[in-house]
């Protein structure tokens, strides 16, 4: 059940004036959130009347803030939140009340998914173009990597990982009474001593040690195919007894295993392939838990291959983050271009004067689409060998302003991984990840909205 505000605590009235004034910073978001429109998004997440009540919204909103603007695990803001009195008032959490435990907040982020996220920032923004805050007269954009989180994989540690995660659904499923009398063998110690033997051979560093990884390798491989033989028999009759006695925590480790059985046979095939020499294999699984991950190369040399999703950012000439995308693998910068001014026009009422990005962005067509659109100044870098009028138009005075001001959206970009959490996604898959960027965009934008309306 929906649950906007808290109750009034009137203890607060008890304590000295000094010890309940909010700090410069959360008092003027505390202010700003003060709006209908923060709330919209949540009714469509929560019932009206019926339900266990919900953590009340107002409060939801700002621990959201706290967690993302400090980069806290959800356990460490709860403790803090509990010690601090001006954290707790913030929240509005009244003196006599528990904080939210952090199993609900994560409950709640799972429920609400990121259609709520996207609504919230469309909303931030919309506030803080009604304000006349946000002005849209400039707009650069550029595109960098959000890591999953996950390990470096290789071929014999996902497969190791698929075998240890079968063996322990198994055992699930079994405990649940079902497939009790059906045979399993659990070969998670067999893979992980191959995967202790190809650690060791590692250290080696000689052409000999390449040729026994493979071998180690291809032991995996084989452990994993005898797993999945025996796996098969397991799923069909616990598939059966969940049609005779229908359970839904049994269906859902029934589901489990099955997708954990699919991506495994596809971890099989892509070692395959690498064990035949192709070292491309497009579309590439990268992890059992986070399926939706891809390598992604940028081409930077201190990562040349990075894996997560790749994240677009535009902002405008005072700083906030207009507009963004969270995407999987690497799509070509390009055709994202155009999509991302419209969404920027939308929300401003005008096309941007000028809009810049990099040699990734630069193509004839996007230069021809943003004119359409109305923008007057373009500044798209050209790759390969510009002809004669081009390289004088990029000499002239005007577009080197316009490079030398879009190098400033590298420094946002490394602002938001070192201080929003848009180094690494804490949530798995794509919907995850767009959850926790769309949060982290949020609490930036209510950060700057704070600064520059000091």
């Amino acid at each position: 059940m929906l649950r906007v505000a808290a109750v009034q605590d009137t203890w607060w009235e008890v304590l000295p004036e000094q010890a309940r004034q909010l700090p410069a910073e959360l008092a003027r978001i505390d202010t700003f959130l003060e709006d209908e429109r923060f709330i919209a998004p949540w009714r469509a997440v929560f019932a009206e009347r019926l339900g266990r009540p919900s953590v009340p919204v107002e409060t939801l909103l700002r621990l959201l803030y706290l967690k993302h603007r400090y980069q806290l695990g959800y356990e460490t803001l709860c403790r803090e939140v509990a010690d601090s009195l001006s954290w707790r008032r913030f929240c509005r959490i009244p003196l006599t009340s528990p904080v939210p435990h952090p199993t609900t907040l994560i409950k709640l982020m799972r429920r609400s998914g990121p259609q709520t996220v996207e609504q919230l920032n469309t909303a931030l923004l919309g506030k803080l173009a009604e304000d006349k805050l946000l002005r849209c007269r400039k707009l650069r954009i550029d595109t960098t990597v959000i890591e999953a989180d996950i390990d470096h994989p290789t071929d014999a540690d996902l497969l190791e990982h698929g075998v240890r995660k079968l063996g322990r659904l198994v055992h699930r499923i079994k405990a649940a009474g079902a497939a009790k009398r059906t045979r399993f063998r659990d070969r998670s110690r067999s893979a992980g001593a191959r995967l202790k033997q190809i650690s060791r051979t590692l250290r080696r560093r000689t052409g000999q040690a390449l040729g026994d990884i493979d071998r180690l390798t291809g032991e995996v491989a084989a452990i994993a195919q005898a797993t999945l033989r025996n796996v098969a028999a397991v799923e069909r009759n616990a598939r059966r007894a969940l049609s005779t006695r229908p359970s839904g925590r049994l269906a859902h480790l029934v589901g489990e295993l099955a997708e954990t059985v699919a991506g495994t046979r596809r971890l099989l095939e892509q070692t395959a392939q690498r064990l035949a020499g192709n070292r491309t294999i497009p579309d590439r699984l990268i992890s059992l838990s986070d399926p939706d991950a891809r390598p992604i190369r940028k081409g930077k040399p201190q990562h040349p291959t990075q894996f997560g999703y790749t994240a677009l950012v535009a902002e405008n000439e005072d700083g906030f983050v207009v507009d963004h995308q969270v995407q999987r693998g690497n799509p070509p910068d390009a055709p994202q271009l155009v999509p991302s001014v419209e969404r920027v026009t939308t929300l401003a009422g005008r096309p941007p004067g000028t809009v810049v990005a990099d040699r990734g962005f630069g193509t004839a067509a996007n230069d021809k689409a943003l004119s359409e659109l109305g923008v007057r100044r373009i500044g798209l870098q050209r790759s390969g060998k510009p002809g004669k009028a081009r390289r004088e138009y990029e000499r002239s005075r005007p577009f080197r302003r316009m490079r030398n001001w879009r190098v400033g959206i590298e420094a946002r970009i490394s602002h938001l991984k070192r201080s929003f959490g848009f180094r690494r996604t804490r949530l798995r898959r794509l919907a995850g990840a767009q959850t926790w960027a769309g949060l982290g965009i949020f609490a930036y934008n209510l950060h700057r909205m704070s600064v520059l309306s000091r």
